[in-house]
């Protein structure tokens, strides 16, 4: 298990095989299939897929990637906070997800702020952007505490219009 970092209360590291019941769980959730999509990873099997061909090849290529959030105390799992070098942007942007029964309590704030830091010192990036849907005032709200301020809108595709932060 690769650790990445640690703030006060939680761990960010690479995801694991293992994680795959946690996925399975995370990637079903309401908010992600409104707001990122459904991904059809409907049993452990495709999981540990999109673990291995997503998740483990970007730690490998790039050095960074999407990492699980976990409680210090526990090490259970709540969500996904971490990087992405997608094809669709000029630059590295950052991307979270959490458990809906973690939400509102300033995890995701406390672990993307720790993120920027970690680009910022650690891998040397000098700028990080952030794509959301224009529905996600919950995201939105969240990047602008972070010091990300809106751009752009940016088309990705023929359905896919998103705003663009930097």
């Amino acid at each position: 298990m690769k650790k990445i970092l640690e703030t006060e209360r939680v761990r960010l590291r690479e995801f694991l095989l293992k994680d795959a019941e946690f996925i399975l769980e995370l990637v079903n959730t309401p908010l992600w299939i409104q707001y990122i999509g459904d991904r059809n990873i409907h049993t452990p099997g495709v999981a540990e897929e999109y673990i291995s061909d997503n998740l483990q090849k970007g730690y490998q290529k790039n050095g960074f990637g999407l990492w699980l959030m976990e409680l210090k105390e526990t090490a259970t799992p709540i969500g996904m906070c971490g990087l992405v070098n997608r094809d669709s942007l000029d630059d590295v942007d950052i991307g979270f997800a959490l458990l809906p029964k973690y939400e509102r309590q300033g995890y995701t704030f406390e672990t993307a702020t720790a993120t920027l830091k970690h680009a910022k010192e650690k891998l040397q990036i000098s700028k990080i952007v952030a794509i959301t849907d224009a529905s996600n005032i919950a995201s939105i709200g969240l990047l602008n505490k972070i010091g990300l301020k809106f751009e752009k809108e940016l088309k990705l595709s023929e359905k896919d219009t998103v705003l663009l932060f930097s």
